[in-house]
């Protein structure tokens, strides 16, 4: 099998030409939302009479939810309800990227639409300010399935030269990556930083800081524009929590919380009130931490490769092996944010952010999980 796909080399300079004719004052507006599965992203696109202004100007639409596991075929429509607008980075202004909710035919939340839910926890919580950033990392992959760039016989060097590093013998599918990065400050998401990762083929990419519900819109957008840029260059971005088993490092999708009591003078004291929330919760919130209720990060969540084990609640300072880390500068300090390691790399953000809130601001019953 090919490690690049066959439509990646179809030639871009000729659709260059189809993407500078006029529009003549209509916008193409593309609808993004989550599957059945819980992490594959759906779209399609639509043709509007003018550029809309706000949220408010796109039209809800439908979809058949029987070809995304979403609904069965007797009764296969659902709804799509504009939730956030981005500008278009593929096929540029005036046309937009709309990020949608996912509703079933009585307009109740599809079961993979864990927005409605997350959404009400934050409105809840409005007056601590929480602001989150979310550490995305991911593998690059050939269309064999085989890490991009990997020897097809055998591995590459062991971890250790690849980490933030530079040069072709370290470095694999940079210009996927500043691709992404600038695909996603034109479209207005939040991104703010990237970096090649320990293992040879993975990056990272953070998003934030973002307030409330704005966190998980922002980091599925960029998930979006990462999977279409692949899909110009020919290979596909997984967030697999494990993609090669062995002495090689998992992905997860590290997640830094704040208050804004924490982030004041003294705050410290808040950020380890938060903590011990969380050590009474541990396995309520390894279940909510991944798709499949832990059992992804089962192997990834190993005491090992810069995890703590899925099996014990650690924190520390500056401690990449704790299930929470305050970052050194914090500790010195005395006051800023603290680090959730434990999400996996395809975690459902709404999930991840509504269950820090409950457990460290809401005091909620485990059952409300």
């Amino acid at each position: 099998m090919e490690s690049v796909s066959g439509s990646s080399r179809l030639n871009k300079t000729l659709r260059r030409h189809y993407l500078d004719l006029p529009q003549w004052g209509k916008c193409q507006v593309t609808y993004i939302w989550i599957d059945g599965s819980g992490e594959g992203l759906r779209n399609k696109t639509r043709t509007l009479d003018a550029e809309p202004q706000s949220i408010a100007d796109i039209p809800e639409w439908n979809f058949d939810g029987s070809s995304t596991a979403q609904s069965k075929g007797s009764n296969s429509d659902m709804y799509l309800l504009p939730v956030r607008m981005f500008r278009d980075p593929f096929i540029m202004d005036p046309n937009k990227l709309v990020l949608c909710e996912v509703l079933k035919y009585d307009r109740v939340p599809a079961e993979s639409n864990h927005r409605t839910s997350c959404k009400k926890v934050m409105e809840a919580a409005e007056e601590h300010c929480v602001w989150f950033g979310m550490e995305q990392e991911y593998t690059l992959l050939g269309m064999d399935g085989y890490p991009y760039c990997w020897p097809k016989s055998g591995f590459p060097r062991p971890q250790g030269p690849y980490y933030c590093a530079v040069g072709a013998d370290n470095v694999y599918g940079r210009d996927i990556v500043e691709c992404h990065y600038k695909a996603c400050l034109y479209a207005g998401v939040k991104i703010c930083g990237t970096n090649a990762e320990v293992m040879p083929s993975q990056w990272e990419f953070q998003v934030g800081p973002c307030e409330g519900i704005a966190m998980a819109d922002h980091l599925w957008v960029a998930r979006f524009i990462l999977h279409r840029v692949c899909e110009d260059f020919g290979v596909i971005a997984t967030l697999d929590p494990k993609p090669m088993v062995g002495d090689w490092n998992g992905a997860g999708c590290h997640t830094n919380i704040s208050t804004k009591q924490m982030r004041e003078e003294g705050g410290l004291q808040y950020i380890e009130q938060a903590i011990e929330k969380l050590s009474v919760r541990h396995e309520e919130h390894i279940r909510v931490y991944d798709p499949r209720g832990g059992e992804d990060n089962k192997r990834r969540l190993t005491g090992r490769h810069e995890t703590a084990s899925i099996n014990k609640f650690l924190s520390g300072v500056a401690d990449r092996g704790a299930s929470i880390r305050i970052p050194g500068q914090v500790g010195h300090d005395g006051c800023g944010y603290f680090e959730d390691r434990r999400p996996s790399a395809n975690c459902d953000p709404y999930s991840v952010t509504e269950a820090i809130v409950r457990t460290c601001l809401l005091d909620a019953e485990a059952g409300d999980m």
